[in-house]
């Protein structure tokens, strides 16, 4: 399709149509957990058919797929200002921490537990790339060479989302600690690691 404004009034409504999809599965998501997720019920809920709503998604992996790179692309677009803004990995990590906070669940749709039978096809990856790129350049400002930096990068990376993913489960629940402060320690203690 063309751009926004060059696109046809079929076009428009077709996209229209796939973002009101998009936000119905979203709901059932939050609600159900992806594994659960029901073109027929989105269609039902859309006062449409199973066979109408077809036309704009061929089957439920094709839905999910447009979910993740809907979230990959919002994540890569939060780093992406976050590296215009000069952040530095302390700025991107608590982008990150902000990203996931705003929704759990487009957060646990990519870094949670995958859903059953589903692959995420190979473009679909790509953005994250584009994501570990702006951890690697915050990185690698701070290292001489890329080795190192690659190490940084990752090790930033999975601590940050272990430390996510407990919180937004829940797990901190009656621990007694402030999610936001072990998070901000856990930053401060990977910067400190690498000086």
């Amino acid at each position: 399709m063309g751009e926004p404004g060059t696109r046809t009034p079929r076009e428009r409504y077709r996209a229209q149509v796939q973002e009101e999809i998009k936000q119905h599965a979203w709901g059932q998501i939050a609600t159900a957990g992806a594994s659960a997720l029901s073109l027929n019920a989105i269609a039902r809920q859309m006062g449409m058919s199973g066979p109408a709503l077809y036309r704009y998604f061929a089957n439920r992996d094709e839905l999910i797929t447009e979910l993740v790179k809907d979230a990959y692309r919002s994540l890569a677009d939060t780093f992406a200002a976050g590296a215009e803004a000069g952040t530095g990995l302390d700025g991107l990590a608590h982008a990150l921490r902000r990203w996931a906070l705003e929704d759990p669940q487009r957060y646990f749709l990519v870094y949670g537990t995958p859903v059953p039978g589903y692959k995420a096809p190979e473009d679909t990856t790509r953005i994250t790339a584009e994501i570990m790129a702006y951890l690697l350049d915050a990185c690698a400002g701070e290292q001489s060479t890329p080795s190192p930096a690659l190490r940084r990068a990752l090790a930033f990376w999975t601590r940050l989302h272990g430390v996510l993913s407990l919180e937004l489960a829940g797990h901190f629940t009656g621990m007694g600690l402030d999610p936001a402060e072990l998070y901000a320690d856990e930053v401060q203690a990977l910067g400190t690691s690498w000086h």
